[in-house]
């Protein structure tokens, strides 16, 4: 088999081998943990070691030699079709580990198939009918016309856009409904989709780049090492930040309302999940803050504020608006516009201030003098020390530490 090791081709050869492997070892969680997060992430990476083949192979003598020629000419290595659904499907479930491909949710997969169609009529014609290079008599890779370059950049920059669309909402809606939200916004999903915006942010600049100078092949080898280092990075981080749903949050790339579940109690089995108590919430009825629908705010913002206040709700570590709204025998709707127009906050923020201001309470009891910090703060509310330190630094300006020095102990 042709191959020539330099350091262009070697280097790529690398990352290219140890991309295949964390492909190969989410698509194995997926088998043992039924994760369909996994699946996604594995067709990444699988579709990340394609897309530097050619220059991989290219670098190591493919193009010079034939069959190899041939090989690079009419097999598809770069699916550029196919890179964007895979990772707003990704996104999808990592927040919806339910989430199933079906109805209009296949029609993301058709630019791909048609360009796959494509490739194969190309090779049946060129290599079976006339046996000579027809489609390809300018000899040259089509994975690299400027059409398909420039209409796989759209789709990509499209998926992106939805991604980021998909991770707000879901980040809205988490903050509006759950006070400990903090441990609901998984970090490493901000993390992937800043990772995949510098990869495009590469492409576009060698592209604005080559409108004004001579980009040649050892040039361009620099941005597909880049994009091997960082889809390296995405499998590593990825395989080690994997992402367990406390809640299933519902919507797709077509529909505007998106709907998200609190599960009291969720049962894995072999098929499945059994769930108890499942808690339905839609984001359009979060955000239904007409004040004309409810001319009873301020009876509604005195309810809230006595159960602040005497009942002291706020110390349930895990409190969501949908519990205050059974409690007070009303609707997500209705406690929505109390919270963002009454008290001109999100219901996270909101919890938190109580929290915030029950623990600067005990600071001047001199609780801080019995007991630690942390255990105060979980007294007061809060369940993990960066959250109350994040919250606390919001309310105060400061840190516990700080405040103390300052306010407490001068």
């Amino acid at each position: 088999m042709q191959f020539d090791f330099n350091l262009r081709s070697s280097f790529l050869l690398i990352f290219f081998v140890h991309t295949l492997v964390y492909s190969g070892l989410f698509f194995y969680r997926y088998k043992k943990k039924e994760q369909r997060s996994s699946l996604w992430m594995g067709f990444f990476l699988l579709l990340a070691a394609l897309y530097i083949s050619p220059w991989m192979l290219g670098f190591s003598g493919w193009y010079g030699h034939q069959p190899y020629r041939n090989i690079l000419f009419y097999v598809p290595f770069q699916h550029l079709f196919l890179i964007g659904p895979v990772i707003f499907f990704y996104v999808a479930t990592l927040f919806n580990p339910h989430f199933r491909l079906n109805g209009k949710n296949w029609l993301h997969f058709l630019p791909a198939m048609l360009y796959l169609l494509f490739c194969i009529v190309m090779v049946v014609y060129d290599q079976l009918i006339v046996q000579q290079y027809y489609f390809l008599k300018k000899e040259q890779d089509p994975d690299f016309d400027d059409w398909y370059q420039i209409a796989g950049y759209i789709s990509m920059i499209t998926y992106f856009v939805a991604s980021i669309k998909y991770y707000y909402n879901y980040r809205k809606t988490v903050e509006a409904i759950i006070s400990n939200a903090a441990e609901f916004l998984f970090a490493w999903v901000r993390n992937f989709l800043f990772a995949f915006l510098f990869i495009l942010s590469a492409w576009f600049f060698i592209a604005v780049f080559g409108l004004f100078y001579q980009i040649n092949y050892v040039i361009t080898w620099w941005y597909f090492l880049g994009f091997a280092i960082i889809c390296y990075y995405i499998a590593i981080a990825g395989y080690s930040n994997a992402v367990e749903a406390k809640l299933f949050f519902q919507g797709s790339f077509f529909n505007t309302d998106q709907r998200i579940y609190l599960v009291d109690r969720v049962i894995p089995l072999s098929l499945g999940y059994v769930e108890a108590d499942i808690q339905e919430i839609s984001l359009q009825e979060i955000n239904n803050n007409s004040e004309a629908a409810n001319p009873k705010l301020a009876l509604w913002k005195e309810q809230i504020e006595k159960l602040l206040t005497e009942e002291q709700v706020y110390l349930e570590p895990e409190l969501t608006l949908l519990d205050i709204a059974k409690r007070l025998q009303t609707n997500i709707s209705n406690l929505s516009l109390v919270v963002n127009t009454s008290f001109q906050s999100n219901f996270n923020d909101l919890i938190n201030r109580y929290r915030v201001n029950h623990f600067i309470v005990l600071l001047d009891n001199a609780e801080h003098k019995k007991q630690t910090l942390l255990s105060l703060a979980f007294e007061s509310g809060f369940n993990s020390k960066t959250t109350f330190n994040r919250a606390f630094k919001k309310n105060t300006g400061l840190s516990p530490v700080e405040y103390i020095k300052t306010k407490v102990d001068k």
